[in-house]
């Protein structure tokens, strides 16, 4: 397998597309509050869309008795505000790297105990000791991935940056995404560092995106895999995840990391404080860190997953797909997008906020 430097942070937002059946188990528990699910024996889950296998739920609570409340969001953002308004009840979340060490420093996350998750033991080393949160003091690895270009081959072949900003093939026919992200990646087409803390620097990005805003479509939700398969653009800025699974329905789709490098994310499962049923949690979390079904997940949802002994049970053709596991010669010229505080996370947001409404 590949061995990949340590990881991993991100500003990611929504990447996944619908998953009815997490939300059909949903529907079947009884809406229960806090005491509730405290006294049922139950664990409540608040995950991103379409990031489950397809039957992960029922198999937790068949091996283990514990029932499943299962909800949904869509961004870092939303699940910050809600924790941070205090906790309404969830015992699991599932925060990108870069919001984990957000939450640590707001005290918004239990300490794990590695003793109620044997399976930590699984965990790739590349993986084990992550610079947002050491040693795994407070979260749990869950899946990891690139920001790259999604392309229907038969429009072009992008290999940097320039060709998505400047080939005049794709003029009128980009999607980028309406997230920091693209603010980032922007950055990198620019030849800085996408955790710059220049002020200048993050205007320049504004700038340019503004000067090449006539040439995007649109800037999208996470819709960027839509908008490719059905035609109505040839190149999109977007997760890995998302594309894979798109070019599992279209030959002529295909996914780059650029030359220049581009965003590296993980997400991570972690326990929020306030949660009822921080027993229930270490306990669902060691299972999903079980091999097989690490593994299960990775092969339905389409994402790197960080398990070492999960390979096993990917299938290898994932494991040496490039798209999805990209080559250590690709990881080296990527970034980890780390946390700044909020006075310079402000600025990436206000920039977005520029070129959102030029």
């Amino acid at each position: 397998m590949l061995r990949r430097p340590p990881l991993l942070r991100s500003t990611t937002t929504d990447r996944r597309r619908f998953l009815e059946g997490s939300l059909m188990v949903a529907a079947a528990l009884p809406a229960l509050g806090r005491a509730g699910f405290a006294q049922a024996g139950q664990v409540s889950v608040y995950n991103w869309d379409t990031y489950i296998g397809e039957t992960t739920i029922a198999d937790f609570s068949e091996a283990t008795g514990i029932a499943v409340r299962y909800d949904l969001y869509a961004s870092n953002d939303e699940l910050f505000a809600k924790l941070r308004e205090g906790n309404p009840g969830y015992d699991v979340i599932f925060p990108t790297s870069d919001y984990v060490e957000r939450m640590i420093v707001a005290d918004m996350l239990l300490p794990l105990d590695h003793t109620k998750i044997e399976n930590v033991a699984n965990i790739d080393p590349a993986f084990a000791d992550p610079a947002f949160d050491p040693g795994l003091a407070h979260s749990m690895p869950y899946f990891w991935g690139t920001v790259g270009v999604g392309y229907r081959m038969s429009a072009g072949n992008p290999k940097a940056w320039a060709d998505l900003f400047e080939d005049e093939a794709y003029a009128g026919r980009i999607s980028l995404l309406n997230s920091v992200d693209t603010i980032i990646s922007t950055l990198k087409y620019l030849g800085h560092s996408l955790n710059t803390r220049d002020p200048a620097q993050i205007r320049e990005a504004a700038d340019r995106l503004i000067e090449i805003k006539p040439r995007v479509k649109t800037f999208a939700p996470d819709t960027g895999q839509d908008l490719l398969i059905s035609g109505e653009v040839d190149a999109c800025l977007e997760y890995n995840g998302d594309i894979l699974q798109v070019m599992e329905e279209d030959d002529d789709l295909n996914y780059v990391v650029p030359r220049e490098g581009a965003i590296l994310w993980a997400d991570n499962m972690c326990i929020p404080r306030g949660g009822p049923n921080p027993e229930n949690a270490h306990a669902f979390i060691n299972f999903i860190l079980e091999p097989e079904v690490h593994g299960a997940i990775a092969e339905y949802i389409r994402y790197p997953c960080p398990n070492a002994a999960a390979l096993d049970y990917i299938p290898e053709a994932d494991r040496t797909n490039p798209a999805l596991y990209p080559p250590r010669e690709v990881l080296e010229r990527c970034e980890v997008y780390v946390y700044k505080g909020e006075e310079v996370e402000s600025l990436y947001q206000d920039a977005l906020t520029r070129v959102l409404a030029a």
